[in-house]
């Protein structure tokens, strides 16, 4: 097994484009609201994005910090070789740097990434039965839903070959007994997505705890439900929903910018 290794490459005199200003303070944006709605784990996860105009290039949270102090200056420039490419004091958490590089790596369609350990996409990373098609948030995911088996905590680059094959080409992927993962081609896309994956998770936890059989639709209409719910859609702008997110979080505390 080969254990990552992180170093250093700070590029001297390179200046921040405006485009990568603007995915950091929206990345900053995402790691407030996934603490918001309570699917943080502290410091423990993460959350990446690709910075613009480049193939090999993406931000990542610093180690140490919690999801609801994350500002746009502390996000790590990070390349695929893990080689740190800011002028920063800041590390990376290991498992991040391999579970974001592995998708980053190859996939050139995604932009953002977001990986999670939240209660219930635990619990239903844990269950013999996987993830059912319980209620209207799960039919985007319940009709063809991978599963990444568990091999250990993520520090040894091995894992990213046998991750990126079962991803494949969908946008989400359950990571047994680790937790959630959802990828997309923008930020909003990308939390939008993990929003629904994990309200469908706590979903699924509360009717099973209820002891009763559960109830699932007919699957020509999981199938029907989830073409309605994976219809093309432009996702190059952000729809109302996100400038609405950002306006709470500006009200709340606008330091996310910084």
């Amino acid at each position: 097994m080969t254990t990552v290794t992180i170093t250093r490459a700070p590029r001297k005199g390179a200046n921040m484009t405006e485009a990568e200003r603007e995915v950091r303070v929206n990345l900053a944006a995402c790691y407030r609201l996934t603490a918001h709605y309570d699917m943080d784990d502290k410091t423990s996860t993460h959350i990446s994005a690709r910075v613009p105009g480049t193939t090999d290039e993406f931000l990542l949270n610093p180690r140490g910090r919690l999801f609801s102090q994350i500002r746009a200056s502390d996000l790590v420039k990070i390349n695929l070789k893990g080689e740190i490419l800011d002028d920063t004091r800041h590390d990376v958490i290991r498992a991040g740097y391999v579970i974001h590089s592995a998708v980053m790596g190859a996939r050139q369609d995604v932009g953002c990434v977001i990986h999670t350990h939240t209660t219930a996409g635990m619990a239903v990373s844990a269950m013999e039965c996987g993830f059912l098609p319980v209620n209207q948030k799960s039919m985007k995911f319940a009709a063809n839903m991978p599963y990444h088996d568990y091999e250990g905590y993520a520090t040894e680059l091995e894992e990213r070959e046998s991750l990126v094959a079962d991803l494949g080409t969908h946008n989400w992927l359950i990571l047994r007994n680790h937790g959630l993962l959802v990828c997309g081609p923008q930020i909003w896309t990308a939390f939008r997505w993990m929003y629904s994956l994990e309200t469908a998770c706590r979903v699924q936890v509360a009717a099973m705890a209820g002891g009763n059989k559960l109830h699932l639709p007919r699957k020509d209409v999981v199938d029907f439900a989830a073409k309605q719910a994976n219809r093309p859609r432009n996702e190059d702008e952000p729809e109302e929903e996100w400038y609405a997110l950002l306006d709470m979080l500006d009200a709340a505390d606008p330091s996310f910018r910084d």
